[in-house]
């Protein structure tokens, strides 16, 4: 067992600890209780754009689960070797579903759910190989010798800050009291009855979501929930559901390639390029380690592509280092790379079964809120932890990182407000003598994009002030940052060690 230390103030396993096999299978499971939301969202969102059929659905939600197993083993024994995450991207929805509009709008007759999602995958295949390029030739790692923490800092917050309107969270205007059950019994575990037991200690979150889910079961089966309420809870559902189902790469059809389509969703994995950047930071904090070293980021951003590519060989949305399983990190202390590739086979496992993917969705949408409140809050915190290396009595500091969150709320508020890239494109065309630029598809929807992710805007903005106003490196807390941050040849040499005796 470890005995680092990080912000949260322990941690109960330490990257490279391996518990034993039973409590890592649940703490695995744990890992990924915290993103299923997301990684269950995406795929219905992306099946209700595209009209896919019901009988379909089940097994689409089936491939993001295999993809994300896939991904995360990989990403943990051959990428950044974190205990993070890889799931379906948020950042790669709004090209998604631009991209799934224009197809069908061109296709009104036949099977258009299969052309759009053709269309898709071909987008996604060949902008993940610009990802790769990046992540492997060092170009996003060369960048670190500019990051400080006060870009660190706001950029992590926003991860966290730029989610509390997430569709799960505002569920709690149908639900709230199930919501406020879920957030009160995972702080309950994790704050106030860790000591009393080593089990509220490990499995706070499991233990919240499932307590809140039976207690949901209940009030289903005797008539206080029923279909039309928001804590309603299926178990029907689960019984039809198909028992395996057949996922394989390609089994949509060949992808199809189209310019257009692949310069939109280069602005996505551009998105998911800076969150995961944060992402590392923030799992290397709380897991009680150094900062990423360059080396570090180029593996765990090449990798990320590699998984891109294979996801969209699959027929999924992509794939994404996930910021959700982070803030876990931070309840548990359970921060063991062992733990979350457990937790990767098991998911990899289940997701050709028809009876799991219908029994995740079942989790009404109140419980998984109230799992994020704690979550997100979590990570929110972590990142403005990283401010303790710099001079909080400088007033450009606090003007850097005051301007970075507020502009990382405000852009993609007003970009929500604009409805869609689109209606973005046609009011860029208006502007001032860079209209005809700023309306170009490809650049508009490329800002459109950007300007969605709160922590692409809050960290671009810290980036660019942080970088052109004066300021000595002890003020911006590059002295200390740099001497908390792992040397290359350490990634290197652990890495040739795992490659030796593994």
């Amino acid at each position: 067992m470890s005995d680092s230390d990080g912000p949260s103030g322990f941690v109960e396993y330490g990257i490279e600890d391996r518990p034993p096999i039973p409590t890592s299978i649940l703490l695995g499971v744990q890992h990924y209780l915290t993103m299923v939301g997301a990684n269950v969202a995406v795929p219905l969102i992306l099946a209700g754009a595209l009209g896919m059929p019901d009988a379909v659905v089940p097994r689409f939600v089936g491939t993001f689960f295999v993809v994300s197993g896939i991904a995360t083993l990989a990403q943990t024994t051959f990428g950044n070797r974190y205990p993070i995450v890889q799931g379906a991207p948020f950042s790669m929805l709004a090209p998604a579903l631009a991209v799934i509009g224009v197809v069908q709008a061109s296709n009104p007759a036949g099977p258009a759910w299969e052309a759009a999602l053709l269309q898709l995958q071909g987008a996604i295949v060949v902008a993940a190989v610009v990802e790769v390029a990046v992540g492997y030739l060092g170009l996003l790692g060369r960048l670190r010798s500019y990051i400080s923490p006060v870009i660190i800092a706001p950029t992590i917050a926003l991860i966290g800050l730029a989610l509390f309107n997430a569709p799960q969270v505002t569920a709690a205007s149908g639900n709230w009291w199930l919501l406020g059950l879920t957030l009160v019994l995972i702080v309950l575990f994790s704050q106030y009855l860790g000591d009393a037991s080593r089990a509220f200690q490990l499995f706070p979150v499991l233990l919240g979501v499932v307590v809140a889910w039976i207690i949901a079961a209940v009030l289903s089966v005797i008539g206080v929930y029923g279909p039309e309420t928001s804590g309603f809870v299926d178990l029907a559902s689960v019984a039809s559901a198909p028992a395996l189902m057949p996922i394989y790469p390609l089994q949509w059809g060949v992808p199809q390639i189209e310019t257009a389509f692949v310069i939109g969703m280069l602005a996505g994995v551009a998105a998911s390029m800076l969150e995961s950047f944060g992402d590392y930071h923030a799992v290397a904090r709380l897991s009680g380690v150094g900062a990423p070293s360059e080396e570090r980021i180029n593996h765990g951003i090449g990798m990320e592509g590699l998984m891109n590519v294979f996801a969209g060989l699959m027929g999924t949305g992509g794939s994404t280092s996930y910021s959700e399983n982070i803030g876990a990190i931070g309840l548990t202390g359970v921060a063991s790379r062992y733990v979350v590739q457990i937790g990767a086979a098991v998911m990899l496992v289940v997701g050709f079964v028809g009876y799991f993917g219908q029994l995740i969705a079942t989790i009404p949408d109140p419980i998984v809120g109230g799992l994020y409140v704690a979550m997100f809050g979590q990570i929110v915190a972590v990142g403005l932890s990283n401010l303790e290396y710099v001079d909080l009595d400088s007033s450009r500091n606090v003007f850097v990182v005051g301007i970075a969150l507020f502009t990382g709320l405000a852009v993609p508020a007003y970009m929500g407000n604009v409805g869609s890239a689109a209606a973005f494109r046609e009011g860029m065309r208006g502007v001032a003598v860079l209209g005809p630029v700023l309306g170009a598809r490809a650049v508009a929807d490329t800002i459109y994009v950007i300007g969605s992710t709160g922590m692409a805007v809050g960290g671009l903005v810290a980036f660019v002030l942080d970088n052109t106003i004066e300021g000595t490196r002890e003020e911006r807390g590059l002295v200390e940052w740099e001497q908390a941050t792992e040397e290359d040849a350490a990634f290197r040499s652990a890495f040739d060690r795992f490659l030796r005796d593994d």
